[in-house]
């Protein structure tokens, strides 16, 4: 089993002075079809301990996520999803649609956290500074955090929800594309997809800018 996440660093983030957390992230980045969906859950020191069971969502099976869904609906002050779609990543790049995803995310909730919390060492929610843009997105107080998708509950927790979302999503898209299998691989790069590419090209739902395998021309022609 998993290391389960705690609140151990949103609770530093309090101490500092933080009235609220948002653990952020991302799903579908690596796909290739679909689009991204980015997850936020939001707690204060008022939350209780995380559900038993919380998990990165890459470490636990769809039927255990799907249990935690009813449990992360209620824990925690405030939870959103926002999306980018495949042609928003073909046109903007896979960075900013993240950028975006994120933003959509964080304009669904009624108040936003005072703090955000990402894994990794890349910000990818707050654009680059550019002296020759135009003005400047709002920037947001954002901490980094190697695994805190592991680590902090607040993240791990958003990881879960972004991914059942994503998986409906990709399940609902593949009745309009059931070539590619996408109700069991949700458009990322397994076998059965990749033969789908060679054999019929991609679909609207593809990341076109991508290096895709390319439709055998004799298969499309017959």
């Amino acid at each position: 089993m998993p290391v389960e996440p705690t609140l151990e660093t949103e609770s530093a983030l309090f101490v500092e002075g933080a009235a609220t957390v948002g653990g952020m992230d991302e799903v579908g980045r690596g796909a290739l079809a679909g689009p991204v969906c980015v997850g936020l859950v939001v707690v204060d020191p008022s939350t209780p301990p995380p559900p038993a069971g919380l998990a990165d969502s890459k470490l636990l099976s769809s039927a255990r996520r799907e249990h935690l869904i009813p449990r992360l609906a209620e824990w925690g002050s405030q939870r959103a999803v926002g999306w980018a779609s495949a042609e928003e990543i073909d046109r903007h790049g896979i960075v900013a649609a993240l950028r975006l995803a994120g933003r959509r995310a964080l304009a669904d909730l009624v108040t936003c956290p005072a703090v955000i919390v990402l894994d990794g060492r890349h910000n990818w929610l707050n654009p680059p500074a550019d002296l020759f843009s135009s003005p400047a997105e709002e920037q947001w107080t954002v901490r980094m955090k190697v695994k805190a998708d592991q680590r902090c509950a607040s993240v791990a927790a958003a990881s879960v929800i972004a991914k059942v979302a994503r998986d409906q999503r990709m399940v609902e898209l593949a009745a309009e594309h059931p070539e590619y299998g996408w109700a069991a691989n949700k458009g990322y790069g397994s076998p059965e997809h990749l033969e789908a590419l060679r054999r019929f090209g991609p679909c609207p739902q593809h990341r076109q800018s991508w290096s895709l395998p390319c439709a055998d021309r004799a298969e499309v022609g017959s």
